[in-house]
C-alpha cells in the first residue's frame, strides 16, 4: 500500500475511533426509552403527583432506572424507583418496546405488564401522562428574553448546516460552469434514502449501535450523492454546450423530476423513518422553569456540517483541484491553455457538489428521522435562495447565505406568524436581486459576473 493510502487508512481509523468515543461519552440515556419509562409512573402510583429525580442506566442491558418521588394527598412523600427494560436499543425500530418493569416491590408479572401496555401506555391518556423530568439543573440563570433567543439559535443549527451544504453545491457548479442545477434538492433526498439503506444494512448484520449506523449511512449518502450528481450533471450540463443557459436549466428540471420519480419507485411512496437517537436534552441555561437545552444529535449534525464546510474551503484553497477550479472559473479558455481538463474538472465538481447534497440528506435523517421522495424540493429551493443571497458562485457566500436563511426561518417562526414565513423569504430574495444581485459576498455590479 502506498504512503498516501496508509495516511487515508489512519485518518479513517482515527475518525471511527473518535465516533466510538463520542457514542460512549455520556450519551447513554435514550430519550424515547426514558419517555416510555416515565409514562409508567402515574399507572404505578394512581392519584399521586410524580416528580422525577434522576434517570440513569439500569442494572442490566437495555434498561433504565428512574428515581422519583410520589406525593399522595394524605400520605407522607415516598421515594421510589422504576427499572424499565426494552426489546432493543440504538437504531432498532422496536427499541421503545417495553419488555420488563420492576419497582422496589419487585418485578411486574407478565400479565400486569401486558395490561399496563395495552390499556394505559397505548391510550391517549397514557401518552399525555408523562410527568417529565425536574428542571433544577445547575446552570446559569439568564433573562427570559435572552433564554428564548438563545434556544432559537440552538434550534436553528441543524437547519443552517443543511442549507449551507446544499447552497455550496449550487455555488460549486455555478461558479465553474455558469449553470444552475435545480436537482440538488432531489440529490439530498437520494442522500437521505442512502443513509436509511446504509443504516439498514448495519441493522441487518445484527449491530444496532447508532454510531455504526450513521457511519454507514454517511458513506452511502456521500457515494450516492456523488454518483447521481456526476451522471445526471454530465447529461444535463456537460453535454449541453449551447451558449444560452436556458436549455441546461430546463434539462436539470427534467433531471429533478426524474430523480423524484426514481426515488418514489425505488423506496416506495412510504417514507422510512429512523428512530430518534441521542435526543436527551443537555441543559445549558435557565430562567424560572424554562430550560435552554441542546440535544447531542443537534450538536453532532451542526459539527458535521461545520467540518464539511471547513474541509470544502480548504479543498478549494489549498489543493490542485481547488486551484484548477478557481482558474477555470475565472477564465476557462486560459485555464484550458494551461493544461486544465475542463470536462474532467466539471465531472469532479459535479461529484463533489453531489456529495455535499448527499451529506445534507444524511444530516436531515440524523436530525429529523427521514425525508420523503418529494421532500427534497423545498430544501433545494431554499438552498438556491441562500446561494443567491450569499453570492452564487462564491462558496463562502453560499455558506453565509445558508446560515442566514436558516436563522431567518427559525427566528421568524419564533416571533412572527409562521404561515407567512416563506412569503417573507421570497420577498427578501426579490430585495436582494433588486439592490444587490451579486449577493452578500458577490459583486456590487448591477449584473452578476459572467463566469
Amino acid at each position: 500500500m502506498s504512503g498516501s493510502g496508509l495516511v487515508k487508512v489512519r485518518r479513517l481509523a482515527v475518525l471511527l475511533w473518535s465516533l466510538s468515543l463520542l457514542s460512549a461519552c455520556g450519551i447513554t440515556i435514550d430519550a424515547e426509552q426514558a419517555r416510555v419509562c416515565r409514562l409508567t409512573l402515574p399507572a404505578l402510583n394512581p392519584g399521586a403527583v410524580i416528580a422525577v429525580e434522576r434517570v440513569r442506566a439500569g442494572p442490566v442491558a437495555r434498561s433504565l432506572r428512574i428515581d422519583y418521588i410520589a406525593q399522595y394527598p394524605d400520605r407522607p412523600m415516598l421515594e421510589r424507583f422504576a427499572i424499565c427494560q426494552f426489546a432493543a436499543e440504538g437504531l432498532s425500530p422496536n427499541k421503545a418496546e417495553l419488555t420488563g418493569l420492576g419497582t422496589e416491590e419487585g418485578p411486574l408479572s407478565g400479565a400486569s405488564l401486558y395490561m399496563l401496555k395495552r390499556y394505559y401506555l397505548d391510550t391517549p391518556e397514557g401518552a399525555a401522562g408523562d410527568p417529565g423530568s425536574r428542571v433544577d439543573a445547575d446552570v446559569i440563570e439568564v433573562p427570559m428574553a435572552a433564554a428564548y433567543w438563545l434556544q432559537q439559535i440552538l434550534v436553528s443549527l441543524p437547519r443552517t448546516a443543511i442549507y449551507a451544504l446544499l447552497s455550496t453545491a449550487f455555488a460549486l457548479v455555478f461558479g465553474l460552469s455558469g449553470r444552475i442545477n435545480l436537482a440538488f434538492g432531489e440529490l439530498a433526498a437520494i442522500g437521505s434514502a442512502a443513509t436509511i439503506a446504509g443504516a439498514s444494512v448495519v441493522l441487518a448484520s445484527g449491530a444496532s449501535a447508532p454510531v455504526l449506523g450513521l457511519a454507514a449511512g454517511l458513506v452511502a449518502a456521500l457515494f450516492a450523492g456523488a454518483i447521481h450528481s456526476a451522471v445526471g450533471g454530465y447529461f444535463t450540463i456537460g453535454r449541453i454546450t449551447a451558449e444560452s443557459t436556458q436549455p441546461s436549466l430546463i434539462a436539470t428540471v427534467g433531471l429533478s423530476l426524474f430523480l423524484m420519480e426514481y426515488l418514489r419507485i425505488v423506496q416506495s411512496p412510504v417514507t422510512v423513518w429512523l428512530p430518534p437517537i441521542w435526543s436527551e436534552a443537555w441543559p445549558l441555561a435557565r430562567t424560572q422553569e424554562f430550560l435552554v437545552s441542546l440535544t447531542p444529535i443537534t450538536a453532532i449534525t451542526a459539527g458535521i456540517g461545520l467540518i464539511a464546510a471547513l474541509g470544502l474551503l480548504w479543498l478549494v484553497q489549498a489543493t490542485s483541484f481547488g486551484r484548477a477550479w478557481r482558474a477555470y472559473a475565472d477564465d476557462a479558455k486560459a485555464a484550458a491553455l494551461m493544461g486544465v481538463n475542463g470536462p474532467r474538472l466539471l465531472i469532479q465538481t459535479l461529484a463533489l457538489a453531489g456529495a455535499m447534497a448527499g451529506l445534507s440528506g444524511m444530516l436531515i435523517v440524523a436530525q429529523y428521522g427521514g425525508l420523503g421522495f418529494a421532500g427534497g424540493f423545498q430544501y433545494g429551493l431554499k438552498a438556491l435562495i441562500a446561494a443567491i443571497i450569499g453570492g452564487i458562485g462564491s462558496i463562502p457566500g453560499a455558506m453565509l447565505g445558508g446560515f442566514a436563511v436558516g436563522l431567518f426561518e427559525t427566528l421568524w417562526s419564533a416571533y412572527l406568524p409562521i404561515e407567512v414565513r416563506d412569503m417573507a423569504l421570497y420577498a427578501a430574495l426579490v430585495v436582494f436581486l433588486i439592490f444587490r444581485p451579486g449577493g452578500m459576498l458577490g459583486f456590487k455590479d448591477p449584473t452578476p459576473r459572467p463566469v
